[in-house]
């Protein structure tokens, strides 16, 4: 179905059919503001807490005038992540459902303390008596000229962490589910979100739905190739597969769509198919989440490979703040499909 893809505007959309079909296409940031505004409108242990939730932009739109319709609910706050990080896990622990919203992922880092050593762990240390309903959600994405403090991509570090589960929503339909599944999954989610992908536009229902955790989904079939993707690098890959098809190169794209549990099942069965592999991440390859995708693809599906997996990923060093040199540090379309014509052993491949 092609409401089941993404688009960059609703003209797009409504070529495809949408419109004509009845359907609903909202952006990427729309779906996560009515998202939040249901969670709160159904739910009186839903709150919002972060820095900018209440101000003019509205975290870039996704918690735009919430404020207005549900008073203290949305707390704007003073910079201090450790503080509210502590304070949204000890919210968490009481009963409440918080999300914390931090503007880009890398203030986490100032809160590691309260989300590993205490929102992952309260669970496991007091056998089962508690649990952490608490949402975290990071942007990343690039643009900002923030450079090497302020556009990182952290989200194998969260999924290395036992207590923590680990989302990336590529698309506005799971963007508005993926939030729903993660406020009422129990434990605490990281829930990240790509700026670039703010402003895409897919088809998302009225009313609540939930994306369940730790499933991941097919989005294109193919016979040649599997390639497992996450966040912006699934529409990539999707023009790359779309490009590598008319060349006679069928790939199959996964959206992963949950990093930690990541569907291990759904890729074995791909792979097994396809009998090659690339993995499309938008972080670094040293120990990054593609490693941990090729290491288990080797331990459970090493006979049904044809050639050694690809991975694409950023170059091995801190994020660039000019535009220039972000044009060549970030991978995109064209980065996955020499990765995919490596995996098939073209000899055309730039190497």
């Amino acid at each position: 179905m092609p409401w089941t893809k993404i688009y960059a505007n609703k003209t797009e959309f409504d070529r495809a059919g949408g419109q004509k079909a009845g359907l609903r296409g909202l952006t990427y940031r729309e779906a996560l503001l009515e998202a939040a505004a249901e969670l709160l409108a159904s739910d009186e242990d839903v709150f919002i807490m972060g820095e900018g939730v209440d101000d003019s932009g509205g975290v870039f739109g996704t918690t735009l005038g919430l404020r207005e319709r549900f008073g203290n609910r949305v707390m704007d706050t003073p910079l201090a992540e450790g503080a509210l990080t502590g304070i949204a896990t000890g919210a968490a622990i009481a009963g409440m459902r918080p999300m914390l919203v931090h503007m880009r992922v890398d203030f986490t880092l100032l809160t590691m303390d309260q989300i590993i050593n205490h929102a992952a762990k309260w669970h496991y240390m007091f056998g089962g008596a508690f649990k952490t309903p608490l949402v975290i959600r990071g942007i990343i994405g690039r643009g900002w000229g923030s450079g090497a403090q302020h556009s990182q991509n952290l989200h194998s570090l969260f999924a290395h962490i036992p207590g923590l589960k680990v989302v990336m929503p590529a698309n506005p339909y799971d963007a508005k589910g993926l939030l729903r599944g993660a406020v009422y999954d129990g434990n605490p989610v990281i829930f990240i979100e790509h700026r670039w992908l703010y402003e895409h536009i897919g088809h998302v229902p009225e009313g609540p739905y939930a994306v369940e955790i730790g499933k991941g989904i097919v989005r294109r079939p193919g016979t040649d190739v599997t390639i497992v993707a996450l966040s912006l690098m699934v529409s990539e890959s999707m023009q790359a597969a779309d490009a590598l098809s008319k060349d006679g190169k069928e790939a199959e794209v996964i959206d992963l769509r949950t990093l930690k549990p990541f569907d291990a099942p759904l890729i074995m069965g791909s792979v097994r198919k396809t009998g090659r592999l690339v993995v499309a991440d938008t972080g670094w390859k040293e120990c990054g989440i593609g490693a941990e995708i090729i290491s288990r693809v080797a331990e459970e599906a090493f006979d049904s490979l044809h050639g050694p997996p690809v991975r694409v990923n950023l170059p091995e060093c801190p994020t660039p703040a000019s535009p220039a040199l972000e044009k060549l540090y970030y991978p995109g379309k064209d980065n996955i499909i020499e990765a995919v014509k490596t995996a098939l052993g073209d000899a055309t491949a730039a190497r």
